[in-house]
């Protein structure tokens, strides 16, 4: 039986003291494009004041990137990535739920990240950390003990892409879906050094994607959103980007939540494509 994407405050709170559960903090915010950088941060500090009890703090800026890309947003090679959750006590046998306080899309980017290297047991915390502390669930300042596992590394190259196998693909039955604001994918801001969309590319912005609570939307609601961007469940070859590839996580969450197939990453996203003169764009 595979692991739910989702699950609901009230589980977890039932759950709080299951041995083979852990949570994962990993709080964080980004500032506009228009703004000069840094433009991402995390709140280690807000998990330090309070969090879900039992929960273990994760930098999504710096523990799960890579150091040595100029970008520093794609993903950690294995060895790095692999020694993050090993610290953290995560093995085959745990069950992760990741939550944040921002939409969840840093929380979908550490449930990506896993899934990516082998690790299918995991899940967000619908509504994250504000629908927690909205209905008065319990928090601490405690920071758990944890005993350190050996977490070994299962690449699955079919949730991730290139800037150079999108590129191959253009035009051949790929269908890519920009998760950045409207202003972003319509070329009026952007984080890279040209403004537009990669040709083609249907626009699904992940904020569009939430409740007023913080919530994913129910699944009918959210196959409607990306079928009135022009995807369904007939859409093959579905490649998710955005900036740097956190939001393009959150994308491809709330599209197997809707119960739609499939669906890859290009971590690298327009941070690398707006930033490199040899591809093409679009406005």
């Amino acid at each position: 039986m595979s692991s739910p994407l989702l699950v609901t405050t009230a589980w977890l709170a039932d759950h709080l003291d299951d041995p083979n559960l852990r949570i994962v903090d990993i709080r964080g915010h980004v500032i506009p494009a228009t703004e000069p950088p840094p433009h991402y941060f995390n709140h280690h500090e807000d998990y330090v004041q309070s969090h879900i009890p039992g929960a273990v703090f994760v930098d999504w800026v710096h523990e799960i990137t890579d150091p040595d890309d100029i970008r520093h947003t794609q993903i950690a090679k294995p060895d790095r990535y692999a020694a993050v959750m090993s610290r953290i006590g995560v093995d085959e046998n745990t069950f992760v739920v990741a939550y944040d306080d921002y939409g969840n899309m840093m929380a979908a980017r550490l449930w990506w990240t896993l899934n990516y290297y082998g690790h299918t047991n995991a899940a967000v915390l619908d509504g994250g950390w504000g629908r927690w502390t909205a209905e008065n669930r319990p928090t601490t300042r405690a920071v758990p003990t944890l005993q350190p596992t050996n977490f070994v590394p299962r690449i699955n190259p079919a949730l991730r892409r290139t800037g150079e196998e999108v590129l191959a693909r253009l035009g051949q039955g790929q269908t890519l879906i920009d998760a950045r604001s409207a202003s972003e994918y319509h070329g009026q801001s952007s984080r890279a050094a040209r403004m537009g969309h990669i040709p083609g590319a249907l626009h699904v912005y992940r904020a569009d994607l939430l409740s007023p609570d913080g919530t994913l939307l129910p699944p009918e609601q959210l196959r409607a959103r990306f079928k009135a961007a022009g995807a369904d469940e007939t859409t093959q070859d579905v490649v998710f980007y955005c900036n740097a590839g956190v939001s393009a996580s959150f994308d491809l969450l709330a599209w197997r939540a809707a119960g739609l197939p499939g669906g890859s990453v290009y971590d690298a996203s327009w941070k690398e494509w707006g930033n490199d003169p040899t591809k093409p764009i679009e406005l």
